[in-house]
């Protein structure tokens, strides 16, 4: 059955009723031609910029949304050729994650273990993601969520027992917590991201599409298309 789609409260806020959930979207946010600037002048997110480091969102370990996918992303960390890996003998000694919890990947060198520094023969970047694309396969499936979903947000409210809100949008300075307020992360405010080609809702096809499912999605674009 097609979803049910209406506006609310304006035409920047698409609410869309797919089955027990109610999609609603920073319609602004998607039509825009934001782009991910890492190594292309993105500042970081410590307290100073720090474009030279290259290391965007990922001076800290990344957050693992549960113990399946911990699982996955150590499966996938033992799968990674070391040439494409430059902390491959870190992870063989001490493990990807920071403690047995396995919440986080590790901070080696001042950034998570996975990241790939400026000159490393394998290339810069997350060796997770590396792999992935000479596996031929997408990074969306060696990848912690919260890295290929970003800079795209989903807040979930249980409206009751079977039915659910979903708010997505972009990432904010406030998401950051306390830490937030001064550090150098210029990702979704400001222009200095707003640099891309094409809209969100293109450009990022592949992500919203795993997080919305391909009906939502299709449908949304042909909203923000008209």
């Amino acid at each position: 059955m097609e979803p049910e789609l209406f506006d609310v409260e304006s035409p920047e806020n698409l609410t869309i009723v797919a089955g027990d959930v109610t999609w609603k979207f920073d319609s602004a946010f998607l039509k825009s031609n934001w782009s991910c600037i890492w190594g292309r002048g993105c500042l970081g997110i410590h307290n100073e910029p720090t474009e030279e480091l290259q290391q965007g969102c990922c001076s800290v370990g990344a957050h693992m949304d549960g113990e399946d996918e911990a699982r996955m992303v150590s499966a996938f960390a033992a799968m990674i050729d070391p040439e494409l890996f430059e902390f491959h003998d870190e992870a063989a000694a001490g493990g990807v994650f920071s403690d047995e919890k396995r919440d986080n990947t590790r901070v080696v060198e001042g950034a998570c273990i996975f990241l790939n520094r400026p000159g490393f023969a394998g290339g810069a970047g997350c060796a997770l993601h590396l792999a992935a694309v000479a596996a031929d396969e997408s990074p969306q499936e060696w990848k912690p969520s919260v890295c290929w979903q970003l800079p795209v947000k989903v807040d979930w409210v249980e409206t009751s027992a079977t039915t659910e809100v979903a708010t997505l949008r972009r990432w904010s300075r406030a998401d950051w917590g306390d830490e937030g307020e001064t550090m150098a992360w210029c990702c979704t405010e400001g222009d200095r991201a707003y640099v891309g080609d094409s809209a969100v809702i293109d450009s990022l096809a592949e992500e919203l599409t795993e997080i919305l499912g391909s009906e939502v999605y299709v449908e949304l674009r042909r909203r923000l298309s008209d």
